[in-house]
This record gives C-alpha cells, sequence and structure tokens, in this order.
C-alpha cells in the first residue's frame, strides 16, 4: 500500500424535518431537507488494522448534521452548510476535506421545483 490513502466516505441524502428559513411559515411549519456529506481522510492504517477505532466515524458524522438541521433555527441555507462543515472539521481532526449539500424540498415559492441546493467544500491547509 502506497503511504496515504486518501478516503471518501459519503452519507447520502440524510433526510430531516427542520424549521429553517426566511420566511416566518417556514420557521413554524418546517419542511424537509436532504444533506449529502462526503468527507475524505487518510484510511491507510484503518485499512492495514481492518480497524473500525482507526476508521472515520461516520455515524458521528451524521450526528453532526442532525445537531445543526435540528439546533438552531436558520435563514440560509449557506448558513446551514457552513454549520455542518465547521462541526465536522472541528470533531474530526483527520479529515483532509469535506463538502456538504442542503437541499430544501419544500420552497415557498410560486414555481414548480424539485428543490433548492447550497455546496460548499473547505480543506484543510
Amino acid at each position: 500500500m502506497k503511504e496515504t490513502s486518501l478516503m471518501k466516505i459519503s452519507i447520502n441524502s440524510a433526510q430531516f424535518y427542520s424549521y429553517h428559513g426566511v420566511r416566518g411559515e417556514e420557521q413554524s411549519l418546517g419542511g424537509k431537507y436532504e444533506v449529502d456529506l462526503d468527507l475524505w481522510y487518510d484510511a491507510k492504517a484503518a485499512i492495514i488494522n481492518d480497524d473500525v477505532n482507526q476508521a472515520l466515524n461516520y455515524e458521528e458524522a451524521f450526528f453532526c448534521i442532525e445537531e445543526v438541521l435540528t439546533g438552531d433555527n436558520f435563514h440560509l441555507l449557506e448558513t446551514l452548510a457552513n454549520e455542518i462543515l465547521n462541526l465536522v472539521m472541528e470533531k474530526f481532526p483527520q479529515l483532509i476535506k469535506a463538502t456538504v449539500r442542503v437541499r430544501k424540498m419544500n420552497v415557498p415559492i410560486r414555481r414548480i421545483i424539485k428543490c433548492i441546493e447550497a455546496e460548499q467544500t473547505v480543506e484543510r491547509k
């Protein structure tokens, strides 16, 4: 095996009912949200030792998403995305890079659309 083994772990379409948005109705009635989270880390030790304790715990990463989506109310999808990334980067020092996509499924506009999505990526230097 080479010196490093960059691994991507993905959480796809985690679903929540949350109370975010600019309009009062969004914050009082709530709506459906979906979140994707991609996490890159050096998995060499976890792979060589086949050891979950050396791997990135994706259940804990899911809890980070849940904490943000079900915690404080925010106006912007951009803020939700940024808060999720801040939390996972803080929680997992082994993370090299992370990308999050937050989708609002019930958009209160007079148009027919599937969703509105915000995406953000951060990398450690």
